[in-house]
This record gives C-alpha cells, sequence and structure tokens, in this order.
C-alpha cells in the first residue's frame, strides 16, 4: 500500500472540527469517490473529530490518500492524549455516550467505513484509525 499524500491538522476546537468536514469532502473529491462514500467519510470524521476535542482535549488527525492494487482510499487518523477509555467494548456499544450524545459516534463511525481501528490506553490516550475505500 502506497500513501500518495498526507497532511496533519490540528483538531481542538469546534472551528477544528467544521474544517476537519470541509477538508476530508475535499479529499474525498479529489480521490475520486462517489457522492454516498464522500458523505460517509465525513459523517464518520465529524463525529471522530467531535470526541477527538469533546472527550480527548483536543489532538491531531492525520489524513492520507491510499494507492492499494489499483484502488484509491482514504485513511484518517484521529489521536490525542486525553484521559482515554476505559471499556473499548463498552464504548463501541450503541445507546452507550459517557456524555450527553446519543451514543452513536464510536459504533456509527465504525458502520460507515470499510476499515476501523481504535487503540485507547486510560491515562495515555485514544487512537482511531478509519479507512474508506473507492
Amino acid at each position: 500500500m502506497a500513501v500518495l499524500r498526507h497532511e496533519i491538522m490540528a483538531v481542538r476546537t469546534e472551528n477544528d472540527v467544521v474544517h476537519v468536514r470541509q477538508v476530508v469532502r475535499q479529499w474525498a473529491v479529489n480521490l475520486g469517490l462517489g457522492l454516498v462514500d464522500q458523505t460517509k467519510i465525513v459523517t464518520a470524521a465529524s463525529e471522530l473529530a467531535r470526541n477527538t476535542v469533546a472527550y480527548g482535549g483536543g489532538g491531531t488527525l492525520c489524513i492520507e490518500a491510499l494507492q492499494d492494487a489499483g484502488r484509491a482510499g482514504l485513511r484518517l487518523t484521529f489521536e490525542d492524549r486525553g484521559p482515554g477509555i476505559a471499556n473499548l467494548a463498552l464504548a463501541l456499544t450503541d445507546g452507550y455516550s459517557s456524555g450527553t450524545g446519543m451514543g452513536l459516534g464510536l459504533g456509527g463511525s465504525k458502520r460507515l467505513v470499510n476499515e476501523f481501528d481504535i487503540w485507547s490506553q486510560p491515562g495515555e490516550g485514544t487512537r482511531v484509525t478509519v479507512t474508506r475505500w473507492r
């Protein structure tokens, strides 16, 4: 798999969340993702960026354009150094929320992408990587 290009963005404020949505949509368009795939990756990015700000205290997004065996993809890695997630299985359960949200963020994001990986350690932070392929 080849990384064609990448960019790292700060995700610290609500304005950054809006900027993440705009940038991810532009990258998805440039990669030739269809409208449905664009909407799915932008929605996942929005949820994960919001979690990065609300629960992780802010962090970064690494966005990568991928090429693998003739297919193009968009990989997003959100990382923070916040409190971490004590129970990942519970956090991925629909309806669970550690805050005031609807509890659809992580599980919903997982369903919107082709690949989903999460690492979290209490006291160290959280890293969520998602990929959407064309």
